[in-house]
């Protein structure tokens, strides 16, 4: 499954190039994005209403399972990244192996870096070289309480 909007770090960080040259604003999120749920949905669309080109960097299952453990993610990187690039919303999507997308944000230095209001705004990953570079750093509240984590739960609870 693959995406035209789904692309390596290096390609996209000539179109954000180009996309700057333009005048358009480039908002920046990420995130595991493992069973996708209507949190999930309310806060991409949040975020791209905060300027006019939205890129969503994707935890790779490489990160996802240093982060999450060895059982998750539970939905493939290429099934998560086909799923997040057929939003509206979402214009471009790359993915990340590390445990931050802090190299990722240092490559394309978007102009609205966003994360949700459980991150406090000094400890969000890239908040300082977007600021040096002039951009601004916003988290958005989250409407549900809904978590993959908690789908997860759900579903062993029913089916055990």
């Amino acid at each position: 499954m693959t995406h035209n909007n789904i692309l390596p770090l290096e390609e996209l960080k000539k179109i954000r190039e180009n996309l700057k040259s333009e005048n358009k604003k480039v908002v920046f999120t990420n995130g595991c994005f493992d069973i996708l749920h209507a949190g999930h949905v309310d806060y991409l669309n949040k975020a791209k209403l905060q300027g006019d080109v939205l890129i969503v960097a994707l935890n790779s299952d490489k990160s996802v399972r240093k982060i999450k453990g060895e059982k998750r993610p539970i939905i493939p990187e290429d099934q998560r990244g086909f799923i997040i690039s057929n939003l509206k919303c979402v214009d471009y999507v790359t993915f990340f192996d590390d445990d931050t997308p802090g190299e990722t944000i240092q490559t394309l230095i978007p102009d609205i870096l966003v994360k949700g209001s459980d991150w406090e705004i000094e400890n969000i990953i890239g908040r300082e070289i977007v600021e040096e570079n002039g951009g601004s750093v916003i988290t958005i509240d989250f409407v549900t309480n809904t978590s993959s984590s908690e789908i997860i739960e759900t579903i062993l609870e029913r089916y055990r």
